[in-house]
């Protein structure tokens, strides 16, 4: 049997194997410990975290679509003391690195977030959201404008010296330009996709299914253009990718490796089967054994166009 090396390197974070979760649908990971222990991730995702807390969307905030969900959370969190307290205390010493999502309702308070967890050994490395589709401030807001993301990314670069993973939003004209901007103003990494912008409208009311209308879908739906878009930027930045959008099983995974992401989240699978994680770590590690690959590391960007 081939001895495969799973370990990867995503932008200065060691990671025993390429698989994290995606932020918001893993929380710290305590919830699934049972079925799959947190040890066995290449790092844990928290869910997103602001200084002082959110509030989130009013419900129904989450509606079932073909082959996929819409969510319109809305960021809501307790804030970043509440995450210190309670989610790294109760991830502390498992073996596991811990990134952090950052979001916040302005440029002052991503950094006040990082300015307030950079001294916690507890944190690995941050994940800045400036993609979430479900928010009124912040989020996709400061992420679809080259400007913005070049000043809230080098904001936080000069807030941290530990590795900055910068999430993208897919509802841009061209993912290659912003990825551009934020590599050139910092990021150690670059993950994607976050969401796509959608809705959903029951009928016989005549009403939409989200109380806000709009949210963000997720799911195996969002696959091709998830695909797509590491593709694009794989081949546009020097930074690696954290790759996401409807990974399954481990062949999703190593799809998203092959069109350039060095390492994959897990997300909407994690609600319809709390082993996902688990099988796509163990289908990756499957693959590269019936495939005679000795280095996961060697899957990335292999598409043969």
């Amino acid at each position: 049997m081939t001895q495969v090396n799973m370990a990867v390197n995503l932008g200065g974070l060691e990671m025993k194997n390429p698989v994290t979760v995606a932020s918001g649908t893993y929380a710290a990971g305590r919830e699934y410990n049972d079925f799959v222990p947190v040890e066995m991730l290449g790092a844990v995702t928290t869910k997103g975290v602001s200084l002082n807390g959110w509030e989130g969307n009013a419900s129904p905030r989450i509606a079932e679509t073909p082959s996929g969900m819409l969510n319109s959370i809305g960021l809501q969190n307790p804030g970043v003391a509440v995450l210190k307290e309670k989610d790294l205390s109760w991830l502390e010493g498992r073996d596991v690195p811990v990134i952090v999502n950052v979001s916040g309702h302005s440029f002052e308070e991503y950094v006040q977030v990082i300015e307030a967890l950079d001294d916690d050994d507890r944190v690995s490395a941050y994940e800045v959201n400036i993609s979430c589709p479900n928010v009124d401030s912040g989020g996709m807001t400061f992420g679809t404008h080259v400007p913005s993301v070049e000043k809230i990314v080098g904001l936080c670069r000069e807030a941290t010296k530990k590795p900055m993973i910068v999430k993208l939003s897919p509802n841009v004209t061209d993912i290659t330009e912003i990825a551009r901007a934020a590599e050139a103003s910092g990021a150690d990494a670059l993950s994607l996709i976050n969401t796509l912008l959608g809705m959903a409208i029951d009928a016989r009311t005549r009403k939409p299914v989200l109380a806000r209308v709009v949210g963000g879908l997720s799911g195996p739906a969002v696959k091709p253009v998830a695909l797509c878009m590491v593709w694009q930027v794989h081949n546009a930045v020097n930074v690696p990718i954290l790759g996401m959008g409807g990974i399954m099983n481990g062949t999703d995974a190593v799809e998203f490796m092959l069109a350039g992401a060095t390492a994959v989240s897990v997300g909407t699978a994690n609600f319809v089967n709390p082993l996902a994680t688990r099988e796509v770590i163990e289908g990756i590690r499957a693959y590269c054994e019936e495939q005679g690959v000795t280095d996961v590391n060697e899957l990335v960007g292999g598409l043969q166009c």
